[in-house]
């Protein structure tokens, strides 16, 4: 009896665990350290950008600022809090079960997938205003705590600016990645549903399946565009 093979364990981001998953291919593991590839990411003028944010004079710490504190922590609890419940309360991506009869539409219709890429890419515009912003107001208070804090503030805003670009290109393929999955599950579920002699072209059981994964999909994007904050609340919990 043949065996399917096996495929081999991804360590990395939940994103690209996900992607491999949903894709069915085997991804392997970088052969260059992070250092080199964003060596080759990062333009002359962001070099000689990093180079006086790590050698250059520290910026003056102001006499007056505010300080962190609980407050800080509770607005950035609230910012991942909100997207995570706006994800998972969108109605788009809601199972048939939650949509109700109010979202069912025609028995026979077809399911286009271009809502589903329209309200990812809204919700990714939301991400990433939404989180640079919380970005740039850290990164303000870590500026005004220490000379060395200073400079590390100066460092993000130096990559920020230097990944921006890249960061964007990347996540602007996640739609069309998703557009392969949608239409791999449509396919076979419509297979299985003829099987069955049910009416062709009924959303069935994959398109659920569908919704769960594109939210998943999104929840693990959140993750990672949250991870420059992350960094900047460590260093802030060190004062």
């Amino acid at each position: 009896m043949l065996q399917a093979p096996q495929r081999t364990a991804l360590s990395g981001p939940a994103l690209v665990r996900l992607l491999a998953r949903f894709a069915q291919v085997d991804v392997p593991e970088p052969r260059q350290s992070l250092s080199d590839r964003l060596s080759q990411w990062l333009g002359w003028t962001d070099a000689i950008a990093l180079s006086s944010a790590l050698t250059g004079a520290p910026p003056a710490v102001p006499a007056s600022a505010r300080t962190f504190g609980s407050a800080e922590e509770a607005e950035c609890a609230r910012v991942r809090t909100s997207f995570v419940n706006t994800i998972a309360g969108d109605s788009a991506f809601a199972n048939a079960k939650r949509r109700g009869s109010a979202y069912a539409g025609p028995p026979a219709a077809p399911v286009d997938y271009a809502l589903f890429r329209q309200r990812y890419q809204a919700m990714q515009q939301s991400m990433e205003t939404g989180v640079g912003n919380l970005r740039g107001r850290l990164r303000a208070l870590l500026a005004a705590t220490t000379p060395a804090m200073g400079r590390l503030a100066v460092l993000d805003a130096v990559m920020e600016r230097a990944l921006a670009e890249r960061e964007r290109s990347l996540l602007a393929n996640l739609p069309m990645l998703l557009a392969g999955h949608f239409e791999r599950l449509r396919d076979a579920g419509q297979q299985a549903e003829a099987a069955e002699s049910m009416a062709p072209g009924t959303p069935g059981a994959w398109l659920d399946v569908f919704r769960k994964d594109m939210q998943s999909v999104l929840l693990a994007e959140l993750d990672i565009r949250l991870q420059p904050v992350e960094g900047l609340l460590a260093a802030l919990r060190t004062r």
